[in-house]
């Protein structure tokens, strides 16, 4: 779609926009051009071949991606596993038209880092972005019950075999816990005294044994775990009930919930 926006800056959060409307993808990248927050749109797409590429070629900190492509209504989660898949560090994030939940649960199956609705203001919008950029999840308090409601469903996910044994070794679990307190593989390797290599060899096999896909799935794996094992765990359950608004959600710190749904 031609030259970049503009000339990205070392300080800034590089950005790709990936939506099927090219004069949507235009007057985002405006609106984050002049936005206070110092964002570079460095990149536009509007298909899913056309936005790998880009991807590839920029290596944006933030993907604003769109399921619905000019190529098919959910290729764009096609592009977000593909990057999942990659060794990029790009945070994705899905801007959904009208949330529910099952678009909600495939956006971070397919490894999102967030969820935006179009609807919310373009103020939400760069709070995300930053959040994502930070490592932590953009997910409102009713989209994360979707999430763990869905995983408390999957089959694969047992701790045990039926037999009793363990799923995840001891060495695996301390990964798990880690990854929930919002640790990348450096971090947890310096942790473990690993080797980057060799967490990203433990993550695969323990995505492997949970039947999860993706890091966003096995921190809120750990959190339902927690929800059903610990002894305050109604506490938690109750927080994210609408009909509690004012109870504060607590998250692992990787995790950051919409502001405006948590008061």
């Amino acid at each position: 779609m031609g030259a970049p926006i503009f000339q990205a800056t070392h300080d800034r959060i590089r950005v790709v926009v990936v939506d099927a409307d090219n004069i949507g993808t235009q007057l985002m990248a405006s609106a984050l051009k002049r936005c206070r927050n110092y964002f570079d749109v460095v990149a536009l797409a509007n298909n899913s071949a056309e936005a790998i590429n880009k991807l590839k070629q920029h290596e944006p900190n933030v993907a604003l991606v769109s399921p619905e492509l000019q190529d098919g209504p959910k290729s764009g989660l096609k592009v977000l596993q593909k990057l999942r898949d990659s060794r990029l560090r790009t945070a994705p994030v899905v801007l959904l038209r009208t949330p529910n939940p099952q678009s909600i649960i495939e956006s971070f199956r397919a490894g999102a880092r967030g969820v935006f609705c179009r609807a919310d203001s373009f103020k939400s919008l760069s709070k995300c972005i930053r959040a994502v950029h930070q490592g932590r999840i953009w997910v409102s308090n009713e989209d994360l019950e979707y999430l763990l409601e869905a995983l408390t469903h999957l089959n694969p996910t047992q701790l045990l075999c039926p037999t009793g044994i363990p799923l995840v070794t001891r060495r695996e679990e301390d990964i798990v816990r880690l990854v929930a307190e919002g640790m990348k593989n450096r971090e947890i390797a310096e942790q473990l005294h690993l080797t980057d290599h060799t967490v990203s060899n433990y993550l695969y096999r323990i995505f492997e044994k949970l039947g999860v896909s993706s890091r966003v799935e096995l921190v809120l794996y750990a959190m339902s775990r927690q929800d059903r094992e610990s002894p305050s765990s109604h506490d938690l359950h109750t927080a994210v009930q609408p009909q509690c608004p004012t109870v504060p959600l607590e998250l692992p710190k990787s995790l950051e919930t919409n502001p405006r749904i948590v008061t």
